[in-house]
């Protein structure tokens, strides 16, 4: 029977952090076909919260080995630019010719000029101020432990007295929507295009926000307990 735990994140755990995002990064899996390069998807999604933030980062070890993790952000107008700031270096760094990256970058600027808006990288709204991602390799779902960090993290949000907290997810990721609606969260508005991202078949892919509130534990959003 393997072990299992949930500890805060130490700096060790950065590298291994960031494989995790790599192997997890298209809805639960590996994005090595849509986004070739590991490292500049991991400074894009995970950058901020290793590197800015990591009081707020927790991780799951299965035997002694991190096999998932939650980054939050109790704030998200510190963030704010964060993962575009990201992608220009990228994009100074030659981005736009790399092989691994090259067509989603392309496919991401192509999307944007067409549809003459720039994606949010959050939600600033004082009502859920706070933000999270979670992301569990294979071996460590179905185990209760995502819905661990959650609680943890939904307790280190009352704790600063912080009103809510707010996430985004694929809508196409039926089993991420439904565990995050378990944990007490509700859609919020209609899905948005997401620039670059496709199915396997070719499709566009959209962001569902969802929220949950903290203020008096119950309210919009639900309770976890």
């Amino acid at each position: 029977m393997e072990r299992a735990r949930i500890r805060p994140y130490e700096p060790g755990d950065r590298a291994r952090v960031r494989e995790i995002a790599f192997r997890t990064g298209y809805m639960g899996d590996p994005v090595d076909w849509l986004w070739g390069d590991p490292e500049s998807f991991a400074d894009l999604f995970t950058g901020y919260y290793t590197d800015e933030e990591p009081g707020s980062f927790s991780v799951v070890e299965l035997d002694g080995r991190v096999a998932g993790y939650l980054a939050g952000c109790v704030d998200s107008s510190r963030a704010r630019g964060a993962s575009a700031a990201h992608g220009r270096r990228l994009l100074r760094r030659g981005g736009l010719l790399r092989p691994g990256i090259a067509p989603f970058l392309w496919r991401s600027i192509l999307d944007v000029a067409r549809e003459r808006r720039v994606p949010d990288e959050s939600i600033l709204d004082p009502r859920w101020p706070a933000h999270l991602h979670i992301d569990l390799l294979p071996e460590a779902r179905g185990r209760g432990l995502g819905r661990r960090l959650m609680e943890g993290w939904l307790a280190r949000l009352r704790e600063l007295r912080v009103p809510g907290v707010h996430l985004g997810t694929f809508r196409e990721n039926a089993p991420a929507i439904a565990f995050f609606e378990a944990c007490g969260f509700s859609r919020l508005g209609d899905p948005a295009r997401v620039p670059g991202f496709r199915t396997r078949d070719g499709q566009r892919m959209h962001v569902q926000w969802m929220t949950r509130s903290l203020a008096g534990g119950a309210g919009e959003g639900g309770t976890l307990e």
